[in-house]
């Protein structure tokens, strides 16, 4: 997917529990919802191999998306006018989200990357 359409769903998330965030998202029907809460639930269970860090308390404290490289296999194309062959711009992103218990004892914050 694109980076604007992925910054549009972190910017909704941005700031709140994780929990609200996960619901949020569960039910959110852009097509960038659901790579985001694998993205989210992947930050969760990186942040939970803490043992001071509480799930119930994690907030999301920072997210941001950016362009990532081409679609591999090589150019794709769409029929143009006159028989010609125009180029389509495959464009991925990746995410970030970190996620922090501000109770936790020593955590400074967890985070992953798509």
């Amino acid at each position: 997917m694109g980076v604007y359409k992925a910054r549009l769903i972190l910017a909704l998330i941005r700031g709140r529990s994780v929990n609200a965030a996960l619901d949020e998202l569960r039910h959110d029907q852009h097509r960038a919802s659901r790579a985001i809460y694998k993205v989210l639930a992947s930050a969760v269970a990186n942040a939970l191999q803490n043992p001071s860090v509480r799930a119930n308390r994690l907030v999301i404290s920072r997210t941001f998306a950016q362009d990532g490289p081409p679609l591999p296999g090589g150019m794709r194309v769409r029929p143009g006018p006159q028989g010609r062959a125009m180029p389509i711009k495959r464009r991925t992103c990746h995410i970030h989200i970190h996620v922090a218990d501000p109770q936790a004892e020593g955590a400074v914050g967890s985070g992953s990357e798509e």
